[in-house]
């Protein structure tokens, strides 16, 4: 997906990145490169919350493949704090799934958020 005219790759990135400005909290929009291994590739998080470190990945939609890739970044990067920001976390993974996007992050360990970034998330 490409970055719009506004320089973020959707409006719910645009409409966050408004927030952390709004709440004076400093950030970093993909800023940094992941690497990690299935056949080596890089993940670009949108956000990098200062002076926290958390990244912030920003979903409307939570695809298989992506949340393959971001498995494989916990397990390759356990230090590295990823949280995930959804419009919807009650969405279903797919039609007919018990298990939503919420669930899915508690599962693998993730924090998540729904709407806007806790405050919390930026502090050290």
């Amino acid at each position: 997906m490409s970055k719009k005219s506004h320089g973020y790759r959707s409006n719910l990135e645009l409409r966050v990145a408004a927030d952390l400005h709004k709440k004076g909290i400093k950030f970093e929009y993909e800023g940094e490169k992941l690497e990690y291994t299935v056949k080596t590739k890089t993940y670009t998080p949108d956000f990098k919350l200062m002076p926290s470190q958390v990244f912030v990945e920003v979903k409307g939609r939570f695809m298989p493949v992506e949340r393959s890739k971001h498995l494989y970044l916990k397990a390759q990067h356990p230090n590295v704090d990823l949280r995930f920001l959804f419009s919807n976390a009650q969405q279903k993974l797919y039609k007919g799934s018990k298990t939503t996007y919420a669930a899915w992050c508690d599962r693998h360990g993730f924090l998540w958020a729904e709407g806007v970034i806790p405050k919390g998330w930026s502090k050290k």
